[in-house]
This record gives structure tokens, sequence and C-alpha cells, in this order.
């Protein structure tokens, strides 16, 4: 289980094992926001499923990183394809609410429980993307 939640052991890279975990997942958006959309869903299950198989998972280690894994591809559904502007600002933006914590995420996070583990990274996806369309809205090309 720590081999999946780990992202094939991703999360034992130091420094900053959530910016891995967000790393390893960005080569999806060169197969378009459909298939960052399906990779957001595959690893919510699989890390929901796999979460509850460890009893330290709620706790959330800093070597689970399936979470960070799943909230960025969530932020690069919102994409409309490759481009190098959309691709950093996906990457930063799910980390700053991913590490800064407002709100809805803060109160996902406070929930010791694999859904709390992975509900507050989904969550910073999900913000994430609201700015990413919010911008293409606005006529900012990403």
């Amino acid at each position: 289980m720590k081999w999946v939640v780990s992202l094939g052991g991703v999360g034992f890279l130091r420094p900053a094992p959530g910016s891995w975990g967000s790393l390893v997942v960005l080569p999806v958006v060169l197969l378009g926001p459909a298939a960052a959309g399906l990779l957001a869903l595959l690893l919510l299950l699989l890390g929901l499923w796999a979460l509850k198989r460890l009893p330290e998972a709620d706790q959330d280690p800093g070597w689970v990183v399936i979470d960070e894994g799943a909230g960025q591809a969530l932020a690069l559904a919102a994409l409309p394809g490759f481009g190098w502007l959309g691709l950093a600002l996906a990457f930063a933006l799910f980390r700053l609410f991913d590490i800064w914590k407002p709100g809805p995420v803060r109160m996902l996070d406070r929930q010791k429980n694999p859904a709390g583990v992975m509900g507050d990274d989904i969550m910073a996806g999900a913000m994430a993307g609201a700015v990413l369309l919010l911008l293409q809205a606005l006529g900012i090309p990403l």
C-alpha cells in the first residue's frame, strides 16, 4: 500500500515530497483535459481505497502523495491543452492552495481520515482549476 500512496516511491523524495507528487503527474497535460480529469478520478479512488488499509495514513504522513497527484491532475483538467504558461500556473496555484489551505481546503484537511487526506487536495485542485478557467474566460491564453 505504501507504494501506491507514495506514487511508486515518489513520496519518499526530499525535499518537499508534496511538490514531487504534484510534478510526477504533469505530463498528463500532453494528453488533454479529459485524460487529466480521468487521472484525477483514478488517483482519488485508488487513494481512498489504499488509505483505508494504512492505519498511519489518517495522520497524512509526508510520504503520502497520491492526494497531491489527484489534486494536481484535477487542476490540469481545467487547461485547454498544453501550454507552458498554463502548466506553470496550474502547478503554482495548486501548490499555493495546498500549502496555504484557505477556507474549504483547511476544513477538509482537519478531517483525520482517508476522505480528509484526499479531500483537501481535491479541493485545492478544484480551486486552482477555477482560477485557470476564470483566466481563460477573461481572454488570457493558457
